[in-house]
C-alpha cells in the first residue's frame, strides 16, 4: 500500500515528511550514542587524583615560645632545647596524645612529600583547643609545605578548634614544669583557684587562650577557608553566584565571615565555616562545618560570651536541631556535581554513621548510654538525610578510630562513611584517597609506625615518674612506655594505660570488672561449656593457648579492635583472634545477661566493613577489601 505522503517546501526542495521522521529517530539514536560515549570518554580520560586525609592532628607546638611571658618552657637535658609539653600522666588520662603527636605530624606530611600527593585534608581538630600559640606554629608549618612542596591544604572545623564560637579565657594545669613538678599556664590569673605548698609559679599569657572562629580561621585562611587565586572554584552556603559566573572578586565577598551565619535564636547568629572548592578540574571538595553550640540556657539578647553555649562534641545529631540548611546546600551542591561531572568528595570532623560496627544498641545495654561515647553516635536519619541530598563518600575523624560505615536508604542511596585515625592516639596514621574516575575509588591507610624524634622527650617524663614516686601519688603510669621501640607501640602503651587508669573506672560495671578481669580464657571456656575440650581441639587449638590470656588482655584487645579496627589484627595476632571468637560464641549461649553482651559486642568488633585497603565502586555499589 502506498504510503501517504507530506510534501513541504525549504530552500525550493521538496522533503518527504516521512523521510524526515525516520532520519530524526536516526538522529536521537546517534546522540544517545554519543552522549554515553562521551560520558564513557570522560570517565576513561578523567586524571587520577589522590587525596591524603589527616584527622584530629590535635597539634601542639611543643618548641614555641609566648611572646607575653619570660617563660622558655624546660630544657630538654638530653637535646637542650626548651619545650612546653604537657605532663605524661595527662597524656595517659587522655583520648589523646599531646606531646609526640607533633612528631608524627611531620611523619605524615614527609610521607605525603614523599608520595607525592598534592591535596591535603584536615576534617577537624587541627589543634588542641584553638590557642593562638598552637594555631599560628601550625600554619608556619603548614605553609612551609605548600612552598616548598607545592601543597594544597583544606581544612575543616572540629569541636577543639574552636571550642566555642568566641574566643575565652583558658589555660591547662598539667603542664610539665621544672623537676618533674606540674606547671601552670593560664591566660588569666583568674584561672587559678587555690595554691598548694611547693607549686610552681603559674605563667600567665595570652597565647593560651582558646580562640573563636574569627581568629581560628583569619589564621587559617589559606587553607580553604577562603577563596585563593589557584582554586577553579570556591563557594559558601550562603553565595548565591553560579559556576559560570564565578569570578574572585565575588567569592572573596562571599567569604566575609558575616556574610556566613546562621540564625540561632531570635537574637544570636553563629558562623558556618562550610565551604566547598575545586582545587583541581574535576574534583570538588564539601568541607562541611558541623560544630553546633546549644545555647545552656535561653538567650534574650546577643551574646558573645562563650561560657552561654555549650561544645560542639555531639556532631550531626545537633545539625538536625541548628543547621539544617547544610542539607539544602548539600543537595544542590551534589546536583550541580552530578550535572557538571565533578567528583564529590565530603568531609568533616564528625562521623555520618554508626563506627562501633553496628553494635551500639547492645553497648547501651551493657555500658550505659551516657559511657563508652555513645552519645556521640550519629543517629540513623543522619545517614539518611545526607545520602538522600547526594552525599556518597564522606571522610570523618572526631573518634580517633579506623573504621568504615555503610549506609543505603529507603531510596536506594548509599553512603560511605570513612572514618581517618587519629595521628595522636592508636593506631596513628592518615588516609590516602584515590579517585581512578567517577565511580571507582580506593582508599589506603597509612599507619605511621615510626616517627623521628619521637622518644626525644622521655628523659623528661623520667623526671615527673621519679617525682610522682617521691610524693607517693595515689596512681602511678607504668614506666615501661618508655621502653616503646618506635611511635606505634607508644601508642599502645598510651591505649592500655588509658583502659586501666581511666575508661576501666569510668565506663564499666565494676561488678562484671571483678568477675571477668582476671579470668583466664581457659576459665571463660570452661565457665561456659562442659565441652570444652572437644570445642577447642575441633578449631586447631590446643587448651594451653588459652591459658596465656586473661579477661583483661581481651578488654584492651577489644578497645585496640575498637581503636584500629583492621589495623589491630596484626598486633593481636591470628592465633589470639582465633581464641576470641570460640570464646565469643560460648559467651553469646551464656546464662550470664552481661557475658551474652559483651560476646556479641567483641564479635561485631571483629566483623567490621574493610577498613584498611579496599575500593568502592559506585557504579557496582560495592565495597571490597584489597589484599597484599
Amino acid at each position: 500500500m502506498e504510503k501517504e505522503l507530506c510534501v513541504s517546501e525549504r530552500n525550493g526542495q521538496k522533503i518527504n515528511q516521512y523521510s524526515i521522521r525516520r532520519h530524526y529517530r536516526f538522529l536521537c539514536v546517534a546522540v544517545l550514542f554519543l552522549i554515553f560515549s562521551c560520558d564513557n570518554k570522560r570517565e576513561e580520560e578523567f586524571k587520577e587524583t589522590k587525596i591524603a586525609f589527616i584527622a584530629d592532628a590535635h597539634f601542639q607546638d611543643i618548641y614555641a615560645h609566648f611572646a607575653d611571658a619570660d617563660y622558655k618552657g624546660i630544657e630538654n637535658p638530653q637535646t637542650g632545647d626548651f619545650v612546653n609539653i604537657r605532663t605524661m600522666n595527662a597524656q595517659l588520662q587522655s583520648t589523646r596524645i599531646f606531646n609526640e603527636n607533633y612528631f608524627a605530624f611531620i611523619e605524615a606530611l614527609d610521607d605525603i612529600v614523599t608520595k607525592g600527593i598534592k591535596l591535603v585534608a584536615l576534617p577537624g581538630d587541627f589543634s588542641d583547643d584553638g590557642q593562638p600559640i598552637h594555631v599560628k606554629g601550625l600554619r608556619k608549618i603548614l605553609d612551609k609545605y605548600s612552598k616548598d612542596h607545592g601543597i594544597l591544604f583544606f581544612a575543616t572545623t572540629g569541636n577543639h578548634d574552636p571550642v566555642k564560637p568566641f574566643i575565652q579565657e583558658a589555660g591547662k594545669t598539667d603542664f610539665l614544669g621544672v623537676g618533674g613538678k606540674e606547671q601552670i599556664i593560664t591566660s588569666t590569673i583568674k584561672n587559678i583557684k587555690d595554691t598548694v605548698a611547693g607549686q610552681l609559679t603559674p605563667i600567665i599569657t595570652s597565647e593560651i587562650k582558646k580562640w573563636g572562629y574569627q581568629d581560628i580561621l583569619n589564621e587559617m585562611s589559606a587553607f580553604g577557608f577562603y577563596p585563593q587565586k589557584e582554586y577553579v572554584y570556591w563557594e559558601t552556603p550562603f553565595s548565591d553566584y553560579s559556576y559560570q559566573g564565578y569570578t574572585f572578586n565575588k567569592a572573596e565577598q562571599a567569604s566575609l565571615l558575616e556574610n556566613r551565619t546562621y540564625a540561632i535564636d531570635e537574637f544570636n547568629k553563629h558562623p558556618d565555616a562550610s565551604y566547598l572548592v575545586e582545587p583541581t578540574e574535576g574534583v570538588w571538595l564539601l568541607a562541611i562545618d558541623a560544630n553546633v553550640y546549644v545555647p545552656k540556657k535561653e538567650l534574650l539578647e546577643v551574646s558573645e560570651n562563650a561560657n552561654d553555649f555549650e561544645g560542639a562534641s555531639i556532631g550531626y545529631n545537633n545539625v538536625l536541631l541548628q543547621k539544617r540548611h547544610l542539607i539544602d546546600w548539600v543537595k544542590k551542591v551534589s546536583e550541580k556535581a552530578k550535572k557538571m561531572n565533578k567528583v564529590l568528595i565530603a568531609f568533616s570532623h564528625y562521623p555520618m554513621v554508626d563506627f562501633n560496627d553496628d553494635a551500639s544498641e547492645e553497648m547501651i545495654h551493657f555500658f550505659g548510654e551516657s559511657n563508652m561515647q555513645l552519645h556521640r553516635v550519629p543517629k540513623e536519619e543522619v545517614a539518611e538525610l545526607f545520602a538522600d541530598a547526594g552525599i556518597e563518600i564522606h571522610f570523618g575523624g572526631h573518634m580517633h578510630i579506623n573504621d568504615t560505615g555503610v549506609r543505603i536508604t529507603t531510596k536506594g542511596n548509599t553512603l560511605y562513611n570513612i572514618q581517618t585515625p587519629s595521628l595522636a592516639a592508636y593506631a596513628p596514621g592518615y588516609k590516602i584517597l584515590t579517585i581512578h574516575s567517577t565511580t571507582d575509588f580506593e582508599v589506603e591507610t597509612v599507619v605511621i609506625e615510626k616517627a623521628k624524634n619521637f622518644n626525644s622527650l622521655f628523659s623528661l617524663y623520667e623526671q615527673e615518674h621519679d617525682h610522682l614516686k617521691e610524693t607517693q601519688a595515689s596512681e602511678i603510669w607504668n614506666k615501661d612506655i618508655l621502653a616503646s621501640d618506635n611511635y606505634r607501640d607508644f601508642t599502645q602503651w598510651h591505649l592500655k594505660e588509658l583502659v586501666r587508669l581511666r575508661f576501666l573506672p569510668d565506663d564499666w560495671s565494676q561488678e562484671f570488672v571483678t568477675d571477668f578481669i582476671n579470668k583466664t580464657g581457659e576459665e571463660l571456656l570452661i565457665a561456659q561449656s562442659e565441652d570444652f575440650d572437644s570445642i577447642i581441639k575441633s578449631a586447631n587449638l590446643s587448651t594451653n593457648e588459652f591459658k596465656t590470656w586473661t579477661g583483661f588482655d581481651m578488654i584492651y584487645d577489644f578497645y585496640r579492635l575498637r581503636s584500629a579496627d583492621e589495623l589491630a589484627f596484626t598486633d593481636i595476632g591470628e592465633a589470639r583472634l582465633k581464641q576470641y571468637e570460640i570464646v565469643c560464641k560460648q559467651l553469646k549461649e551464656s546464662e550470664n545477661s552481661a557475658y551474652r553482651l559483651w560476646g556479641n559486642i567483641f564479635e561485631k568488633s571483629i566483623n567490621g566493613k574493610p577498613s584498611d585497603h579496599f575500593k568502592i565502586d559506585l557504579k557496582q555499589g560495592t565495597i571490597e577489601s584489597i589484599t597484599p
